[in-house]
């Protein structure tokens, strides 16, 4: 490539010269190409571990002028082909001119004016990509392609220079970064290493620093460990990696989120040296922090954030802290944890206006809201910058106000608090209506418009309720004193406050707004108006997997509960659960989700409990619902290595129990809803709505802590689950106003001693003193190392249950079968990498049996075969591959599953002779051979003369005379037929059976195919097989017998279709006068009729019957023998040659055999004079009468020694699938075979 010409001062150092003129000089990088000797080994090394090899191709020109020592770059090339083109440009467009000039300077200056141009030129036929990588960048990305051999998909993240540990040795060298590889490529003094990993096996990634291995970063697949360190900004490297394997095991988990996530914002200010992937990557990952740590929506995407100063009118202060904006908020976090958060939905925003600057607040901005509340940011940079961009979200942000809650919108308040008189009137009048609807199911529009446990809690007056009323007053007096001071609804200002009242318990009554407010729910809830009442009308009466499963817990919900009692709140959740499924596919309805919405309804209406519904399985709880559980796995794990670090002395009794993985799924899953009574729960999952996973591991640490010494004395598993149960059913609320309802599983637990009651308020203030240590971050980082755990071993899993549905007779040993499973599920991976509107990569759901998960199209299986076979054609292999496909396709979606890909590979590897030629028989049958493919046989058809039978016939009669002629077949099949009617009207069995027991009959009996189910082969197929076996045995070491071998079988098959195609006609009756003498093939024989277009011309009028040569397809007939030839041996030579050339058809054009060499004989025989010959087959036409059967094939090669040993030898797959996993990179045909020193 043309460079844009740079000063050289050295020119000779770690180059050698290799042609020059006055002007120009090409010269080759020391250590490239042959020889170089120790001093080539040092460049080399150098090259690698400088990086001068991402900047200096092995090839470059120079320019130069011969007084000047300067000299500048003009070119490089990656091989000498590329470098000569340059050089011989020069010369031819240059040289010339450039003796004209008499200054040297004017030389150069012309050189570099000419240089520059033709880059231009260049750069302006190329069509802009995008975002552009700096050139340098894009040298790496090229040089990473080349060195691994990756296709164009495959991007390049980033690249830096670190160690490779390779036992005790460091190796310097260079790990890429790509979207699905990490890659490895050192160089050192001639030995070389190169690595290649794949994010999706990665099972273990964490930053460590031992004695052996200083600040280093782990990597760990299923068979290996590295390590790699020396890292100039380790920091950066580890966040960039955990983020690709994050995205792999999102891949894993779910490929259409990773797919849509592909889809990354466009920068808006390209940074130097910093490719624009890397770049959407480090955005991606402050979204994510960014909408986690306000619990913002889905879509919501950062713009910027910068630092400022925010004035907190209730204590009197300007807090330091960053404001984050995006296209639908205005947010501000404090540098202190705790001190202030504040959430501005921009909806709420009426006024933003730029204050007046003073020495005491410098670049004041004050934006007002509709709730009358004034927010003072001090202290910003840009603020002229801040307000245009403010200015354009709020041009956006669209003006219509939804109905919502309460009067203001952006004020979620609920109605006034009601006093003594107001309260006992609520559940009266709210209820009459709804209890009027007694077929609540069936109605379109949400019904539960409040929350449920005002319509069914009988409260009485707060004075009767005593000391707990006084207090629930409390609460809510501190609240509204809380609201007066911080502001209320959306905009409150958060504090440590706010956590303060929480932990003490959020009233009855503000219950429900407030987890709306906390939990961000409230943010979509008014952002969607309608959302919800359009889903149910669409979910209504629908049925699905997941309505049949909400139908069967609809009842386990909270049973002893009057709310669930009832038409009113079974209807409510219905409807909230499957409109959710609907909403969420993916996840659809899993178990547990019944609890936790029944809590909600009791808070809030219908809509409120939808979007709560909402924000927990998509942002609070994120995996947690799917089919799988993942995100309830991954916390489990946290919990466990929490248990590890904080309660050493319990950890390890509770791993010997197995106590952890029991308890903890229904902790997290229904946040201790349904392992506690009600109203101590309620409280946790206050604490949870505002403080996330944090508390709900506090908690079950807090649990396991109190119960320490009982723990200890436990001796099983039973044991210590007892243990826990009971102390957990005695945790009480003594605050709750609500009237106490009795749970269930304290009925179970309930023993002559209970344990002491504990109350909730002591269990969290014990779990915040003892545990609060955990901060969100630290949970997140665990998250991550947990999710390669869970997910791998859950592929794992997944590969034995495979493993496990193949049937126990495909002859492959359980390794061998994992073995293909990776690769094959290597092969799906590869689609969604680099073809993502491929049929795979959009078929793939989780959801599935896990033998449907991994699936391959027709172009990943010719890959696959190509190096799986032990059937090696050549060029020929794809068009088998293809056809092969074609037959394990059953259900025709243009996928296999791993089951069908392990039978076709069983056939080839596994099974005697017979098993073998039936698998290649039926790939020349259809579906295997399409009709395209048939067609093209004819070309062939040539070199089939018409002498085909001219041997003595009499010699194959005992042979044709055991075949049942086509008609007899068909009869036989209608019998069959016949025989089953008549069995299934004497059937005595019930009718709702019948069926099922033929279908699972006529299964066992597919299974077990015999040799005579196969059917006819007519001429087209038979070509196409022998097309296919020549080419089988071209790279045999018994080649040539194998040639000779299948010449004679093929000669032998011919003539034994010439007598059966004279049996069926003589079997005939001869046509009516009038009619076309032209038989219609056998109506039994699909194969014949498929071919029956191919033959042309009509009988002539004077032809005689068929059975009487009248067919004049062979020189003689039966009646008419010919002279035989003197051994059996003989005509095996006679018939080689001529064989020999139908087999290669097509494959050796300088062959010309003889059309006809049957001329002198039909000139004497006058049956075959031209006038007597009714329907002569003009050339490239096909005998559509011409049939073969496979037995017939199968006797035939049993007679040839060399085809049974073929056929019969044992092949392993073990050597081609390491092979195949030992070329890591999906496409390698460009890159050199790894290194054994790879193998870390």
């Amino acid at each position: 490539m043309w460079l844009g010409p740079e000063e050289v001062l050295v020119a000779n150092a770690l180059w050698v010269t290799e042609r020059a003129n006055p002007f120009f000089v090409l010269q080759r990088r020391r250590g490239h190409g042959k020889g170089g000797g120790l001093t080539g080994l040092l460049v080399g090394t150098l090259d690698v571990v400088l990086d001068s090899s991402a900047r200096v191709a092995p090839y470059r020109i120079l320019h130069q002028t011969q007084e000047s020592q300067v000299y500048w770059t003009v070119a490089c090339g990656s091989s000498r082909k590329e470098i000569t083109k340059h050089w011989e440009w020069l010369e031819n467009n240059l040289l010339q001119t450039l003796s004209i000039f008499d200054s040297e300077e004017d030389i150069t200056t012309f050189v570099k004016g000419k240089i520059h141009g033709i880059i231009a030129e260049e750069n302006k036929n190329l069509q802009p990509q995008g975002d552009e990588d700096p050139g340098k960048f894009k040298e790496a990305e090229l040089k990473m392609r080349k060195q691994f051999g990756m296709p164009e998909g495959e991007k390049l993240v980033n690249y830096y220079s670190c160690s490779f540990w390779k036992g005790r040795v460091p190796r310097q060298g260079w790990l890429y970064l790509t979207v699905n590889h990490l890659c490895f490529y050192s160089f050192l003094l001639g030995k070389e290493v190169s690595l290649v990993v794949q994010w999706v096996d990665v099972t273990r990634l964490e930053k460590n620093a031992t004695l052996l291995f200083p600040e280093s970063i782990r990597v760990d697949t299923r068979d290996r460990e590295l390590f790699f360190s020396m890292f100039l900004n380790i920091g950066e490297t580890f966040k960039l990696m955990e983020q690709l394997a994050n995205l792999a095991m999102r891949q894993l988990l779910d490929s259409e989120g990773f797919l849509e996530d592909k889809a990354q914002p466009r920068p808006l200010r390209p940074h130097r040296n910093i490719s624009a992937l890397k770049r959407d990557l480090d955005a991606r990952a402050k979204n994510e922090c960014y909408r986690a740590t306000f619990r913002l929506p889905q879509d919501e995407r950062l713009d910027g954030h910068t630092g400022c100063t925010l004035w907190t009118p209730f204590n009197k202060l300007h807090i330091p802290g960053q404001m984050f904006i995006s296209n639908n908020y205005i947010c501000f976090a404090s540098k202190e944890e705790d001190a202030c958060h504040l959430i501005i939905p921009l909806r709420e925003v009426t006024i933003v206006e730029k204050a007046d600057s003073s020495s005491v607040l410098p670049s004041p901005l004050s934006i007002s809201t509709k709730s009358k509340m004034t927010f003072l940011f001090a202290n910003l940079k840009d603020r002229d910058f801040l307000v245009q961009r403010i200015s354009d979200f709020l041009q956006k942000t669209p003006s219509k106000q939804p109905g919502s809650r309460k009067a203001s919108v952006g004020d979620p308040a609920p109605e006034p608090l009601p006093g003594p008189q107001e309260a006992s009137e609520l559940p009266a009048s709210p209820s009459s209506p709804l209890r009027s609807q007694p077929s609540l199911g069936a109605q379109e529009v949400p019904t539960a418009s409040q929350g449920l446990l005002k319509v069914f809690q009988k409260s009485s007056p707060m004075e009767d309720l005593g000391a707990k009323g006084a207090k629930e007053k409390m609460k809510e007096e501190s609240w509204n004193i809380h609201f007066f001071e911080y502001g209320r609804g959306m905009c409150m200002y958060r504090t440590a406050r706010t956590r303060e009242l929480v932990l003490k318990g959020i009233p009855e009554s503000l219950r429900g707004e407030l987890w709306l407010l906390f939990s961000g729910a409230w943010n979509e809830m008014v952002t969607h108006p309608g959302y919800y009442a359009e889903l149910v009308e669409k979910s209504t009466g629908k049925y699905t997997l997941a309505t049949e499963e909400i139908e069967r817990d609809l009842h386990r919900s909270m049973p002893e509960h009057p709310a669930f009692q009832n038409e009113l709140g079974i209807a409510a959740l219905r409807r909230v659960l499957t409109a959710y499924a609907f909403r969420n596919p993916t996840i659809g309805y899993c178990q547990a989700m019944n609890i936790v919405t029944s809590v909600l309804l009791l808070y809030g209406s219908e809509e409120e409990a939808f979007w709560l519904l909402v924000a927990l399985c998509e942002r609070m709880l994120p995996d947690y619902y799917n089919t799988r559980v993942v995100g309830a796995l991954v916390d489990q794990g946290i919990f466990e290595e929490l248990t590890r670090d904080l309660l050493p002395r319990l950890s390890e009794k509770m791993q010997d129990l197995g106590v952890i993985a029991s308890i903890s799924l229904s902790w997290f899953l229904t946040l201790f809803l349904s392992v506690m009574p009600f109203e101590s729960a309620v409280v946790i999952v206050d604490c949870f709505f505002y403080e996330g996973i944090k508390v709900i591991l506090q908690v079950a640490l807090a649990v396991l802590d109190a119960n320490m010494e009982q723990l200890l004395g436990c001796s099983d598993e039973g044991e210590a689950m007892t243990v826990l149960g009971r102390y957990l059913d005695n945790v009480v609320n003594k605050q709750s106003i609500s009237p106490p309802i009795p749970h269930l599983h304290a009925l179970l637990t309930s023993g002559d001693d209970p344990p002491a009651q504990v109350d909730i308020f002591d269990l969290l203030k014990v779990s915040y003193e003892k545990f609060s240590s955990l901060r969100a971050d630290d949970i997140e980082q665990m998250r991550f190392k947990q999710r390669l755990k869970v997910i791998q071993s859950l592929e794992d899993t997944a590969k034995r249950s495979v493993v496990r549905a193949i049937p126990g007779d495909i002859g492959f040993s359980i390794e061998e079968l994992e073995d293909l499973y990776m690769v094959f599920k290597a092969k799906h991976m590869a689609s969604q990498y680099w073809g993502s509107s491929r049929t795979a990569a959009v078929h793939r759901d989780p959801s599935l049996p896990y033998l449907e998960q991994y699936r391959i199209d027709a172009s990943q299986f010719r890959e696959l075969f190509a190096s799986l076979t032990p059937w090696a054609c050549g060029s020929h292999t794809p068009v088998l591959a293809g056809r092969m496909f074609r037959l394990l396709d059953q259900n025709k979606d243009s996928l296999i599953n791993f089951k069908e890909f392990v039978t076709g590979m069983s056939e080839m590897y596994h099974g005697d002779l017979t098993e073998k030629l039936k698998a290649l028989y039926k790939l020349h049958l259809p579906p295997a051979l399409s009709p395209e493919e048939a067609e093209s046989a004819l070309e062939a058809t040539h070199y089939f003369t018409e002498d085909s039978s001219s041997e003595d016939l009499d010699l194959f009669l005992p042979w044709e005379a055991q075949e049942a002629p086509p008609g007899e077949e068909q009869e036989g099949r209608g019998n069959e037929d016949a025989q089953e009617k008549r069995g299934e009207e004497k059937g005595t069995s019930p009718p709702d059976y019948r069926h099922y027991l033929r279908a699972w009959a006529r299964e066992k009996e597919a299974r077990r195919e015999t040799i005579k189910d196969l059917p006819k082969m007519n001429q087209e197929q038979f070509i196409e097989l022998c097309k296919t076996l020549y080419t089988m045995f071209s790279e045999d070491p018994a080649e040539q017998a194998l040639y000779h071998a299948i010449a004679t079988v093929a000669s032998l098959l011919l003539r034994i279709g010439e007598v059966g195609k004279r049996f069926s006609a003589a079997a005939r009756p001869p046509p009516r006068a009038g009619e076309d003498a032209e038989p219609e093939p056998a109506a039994g024989d699909p194969q014949a009729r498929a071919g029956g277009d191919a033959h042309a011309g009509k009988a002539a009028p004077g032809s005689p019957p068929a059975g009487e040569g009248g067919r004049g397809e062979g020189r003689g007939s039966p009646s008419q023998p010919a002279s035989q030839p003197a051994s059996d041996d003989e005509a095996k030579d006679d018939l080689s040659m001529s064989s020999y050339s139908v087999v290669s058809a097509g494959s050796l054009p300088g062959e010309d055999p003889d059309p006809d060499p049957a001329g002198e004989d039909a000139d004497a025989d006058p049956a075959r004079s031209p006038a007597a010959r009714p329907r002569a087959r003009p050339a490239g036409t096909v005998d559509a009468d011409w049939s073969i059967s496979f037995e017939q094939i199968l006797a035939s090669v049993l007679t040839e020694a060399a085809l049974v040993d073929f056929f019969e030898k044992r092949a392993d797959i073990a050597p081609k699938i390491r092979e195949q996993k030992a070329v890591e990179r999906p496409c390698s045909a460009s890159s050199e075979p790894e290194p054994a020193g790879g193998a870390g």
